[in-house]
């Protein structure tokens, strides 16, 4: 039976008080909570009448309160956004190089930052290993990142890191661990899903609370590439197992009020999604999930409701495409791999009710904007694309259909009215 780790919110009601009473907001992990307005009032209140007792006595019943779960209404919802597969081909991991000869990755992310940053929570498919320099940094087929990568990720605002993809095994154990102690060692707020160090570790299944609302995320890969897994680490990967998933669904149910399984599947290139992935998505809505997004076909794929055999409707993303990439391929249909999508998504609890479901939930198309240069790579949202930044893109010298009006056909087809709506 797989452990419960959770990101808790803690708030210091005291410091608010020490600070002048202003309104203070603690930010764990996106679990972000403001000092509510009657609370803001009672300390201003307290502090107006200068009695030491009155002062105590509100700041006690206010702590009591958070602590019985009493919150405003207004907050019990949690914004997600979730992006697709951040693929270091060589041109990518190039970029990063600077002038001085250090590493920075930032502008990869300029252009989105404000919305990752503006959500409770935000989750990135992180497709290559961010082994280190020391192993030699490489693009396709075995990748391996810098981990500069990992700090402009933080930087940029992303809270949780999905690592089960294919390309987990890249760099065999030696770049597995590297990326591993990356992550603890520099940043061990920061969720890191997906592999594992040791077999406690993989027992443990991620609930992150925010605004009152207890949140699991799942990370699955239906595989290595063919790379088996290190000997005796055969936790090192969360790879596909149906019998493992039910297990995990089950006590991510009975921990948490919202269920997400973030997926590493169907086939690439293919902007529909396959039966494969469809016979996967009902079992896990079979199981009571209550949010698919998936990753690794590296184009974009459609987005709809499948029902559970209980009733339950499911809400999947199967394939959110690239985040960033910069293909080497030649020919028609290349193209399509600039166009990626962030998901957003709403995730609300009925206090009356005490039921938690997707109140909203949408695409916001991106486009990796593909130059070469140091720097220059990036990714745009599609409707702050340009036809001059797409005459710019080195993507047509591979693929000459690509242009805005291509990526928006493309939106289209895939998306229909959720496009149109946005």
């Amino acid at each position: 039976m797989k452990r419960i780790r959770y990101a808790l919110l803690i708030m210091s009601i005291l410091s608010s008080f020490m600070g002048g009473c202003a309104s203070r907001t603690v930010d764990e992990q996106a679990a972000i909570v403001t000092v509510t307005e009657p609370l803001q009032m009672q300390l201003t209140n307290a502090e107006e009448t200068s009695t030491d007792s009155v002062m105590i006595e509100q700041t006690e019943t206010a702590m009591a309160e958070l602590a019985e779960g009493e919150t405003n209404p207004e907050n019990r919802e949690v914004s997600l956004v979730m992006v697709g597969d951040v693929l270091l081909h060589t041109k990518v991991y190039e970029s990063g190089l600077m002038e001085d000869g250090s590493y920075n990755y930032d502008h990869m992310f300029a252009h989105v930052k404000e919305d990752i940053e503006a959500a409770d929570i935000a989750l990135v498919n992180q497709e290559v290993i961010l082994g280190g320099r020391e192993l030699g940094l490489s693009g396709y087929p075995a990748f391996n990142g810098a981990y500069e990568v990992g700090d402009s990720l933080v930087d940029a605002g992303f809270d949780v890191i999905l690592h089960a993809t294919n390309h987990a095994l890249d760099k065999g154990k030696k770049g597995l661990l590297n990326c591993i102690h990356f992550w603890k060692e520099e940043y061990p707020d920061i969720a890191v899903l997906g592999i594992h160090e040791t077999e406690e570790e993989s027992q443990e299944i991620y609930v992150q609370e925010i605004n009152g609302i207890r949140i699991a995320i799942l990370n699955y890969t239906y595989g290595t590439n063919g790379i088996p897994l290190p000997s005796g680490m055969p936790y090192a990967v969360e790879v596909w197992n149906e019998e493992q998933i039910t297990q995990d669904v089950a006590h991510a149910q009975e921990n948490a009020d919202f269920v997400i399984v973030c997926p590493h599947w169907g086939t690439e290139y293919v902007l529909q999604e396959t039966a494969d992935q469809r016979n996967k998505a009902q079992f896990l809505a079979d199981l009571g999930v209550d949010l698919v997004i998936g990753t690794h076909p590296h184009v974009v794929e459609p987005v709809e409701w499948v029902t559970g055999v209980s009733g339950n409707e499911m809400l999947v993303y199967y394939s959110l495409g690239n985040f960033i990439n910069a293909t080497s391929g030649t020919g028609e249909g290349k193209a399509a791999r600039m166009l990626g999508a962030m998901a957003k998504v709403s995730i609300i609890m009925d206090e009356e009710k005490q039921e938690v479901y997707i109140s909203e939930y949408g695409i916001e198309p991106l486009v990796t904007h593909n130059v070469s240069g140091r720097g220059q790579i990036t990714t745009y949202k599609l409707q702050d694309y340009t036809e001059e930044l797409a005459t710019q893109n080195e993507m047509k010298y591979q693929d000459a259909a690509f242009s805005l009006s291509y990526c928006e056909d493309i939106c289209n087809e895939v998306f229909g009215e959720l496009y149109f709506t946005n």
